[in-house]
């Protein structure tokens, strides 16, 4: 198995997520000469080519000679792609490592259809990253099939921290599903927060642009704090919260309006969401 930078790494699909994983491996020292990526979309082409990286239109071009395939596409047409790919390893001694981040998509599903001719299956890593992996703060989960090495782990580890600051190997495959319900589909929540936050500071009098600049820092702010704290979040909490002071009074009114429940309800709402459409596109 060669090490990451030595390694042909193949994109099947070159949408913002695989720019930039991208970006984070040619950063990391990975040659441009060794990553591919098929892309039906000519804009999208175009600016990947002009990186230095080589593009192409056909998959099987793209997965022909690569140690690692990363599956980028869509959901809906992540099965046609596998099958594809699975004709054109017939030929192939070894298989490359399959990574998927197409969501929803289960283990059972991508080595089926990544079958090749002679009833070989590929060795397949699920991941689901988040959007943060655009600017190197990435938060990705993962599961790999049983197939899958020590070795290989060990690859697909390096190849996500490119642009994931925390991977997470779970040890059941469903729970990827809440993964998807607190990091893949957390971000947003962090958005809509400090969306209304702006939003009531500005109705309360102050500058739209002044609350939007101390609402995002200060999201950024607690959230290194939260990094690089010893401390759990209930302790930091704690630790901004003085008696019957102005933090005691606004955390009182989020109790009082259910803010758990809330919250437990949305992460188990996407968990749902995302188990349904995995089964669906199974399908």
């Amino acid at each position: 198995m060669p090490s990451l930078q030595d390694s042909k790494i193949a994109f099947i699909g070159g949408g913002n997520m695989a720019s930039a994983i991208i970006g984070g491996l040619t950063s990391k020292g990975v040659s441009k000469s060794n990553i591919i990526v098929s892309e039906p979309w000519e804009v999208n082409r175009e600016k990947l080519a002009a990186t230095g990286v080589q593009t192409t239109t056909v998959n099987a071009e793209a997965g022909a000679n690569a140690d690692i395939v990363i599956i980028a596409v869509k959901p809906q047409v992540a099965k046609s792609v596998c099958e594809e790919l699975g004709a054109s390893w017939g030929e192939r001694q070894s298989l490359p490592v399959v990574v998927s981040i197409a969501a929803g998509i289960t283990l059972s599903s991508l080595e089926e259809w990544s079958k090749t001719k002679d009833g070989r299956s590929a060795h397949v890593v699920r991941v689901m990253p988040n959007t943060p992996a655009l600017v190197g703060e990435g938060a990705s989960g993962a599961f790999a099939s049983a197939a899958v090495t020590s070795e290989e782990k060990e690859l697909v580890n390096a190849l996500l921290s490119s642009v994931s600051k925390a991977t997470e190997w779970v040890e059941k495959e469903d729970l990827l599903d809440v993964v998807t319900g607190l990091s893949g589909s957390g971000p947003a929540y962090f958005f809509a927060m400090v969306e209304h936050l702006v939003a009531s500071a500005t109705a309360l009098g102050l500058p739209k642009e002044q609350a939007t600049r101390l609402a995002t820092q200060t999201c950024l702010g607690a959230g290194k704090m939260l990094v690089e704290s010893s401390d759990d979040p209930s302790q930091l909490r704690k630790n901004v919260t003085s008696p019957n002071g102005t933090t005691y009074a606004a955390l009182q009114t989020f109790e009082g309006e259910g803010f758990k429940e809330i919250v437990d309800k949305a992460v188990q709402a996407a968990t749902s969401r995302a188990a349904e459409l995995g089964n669906v596109l199974a399908k």
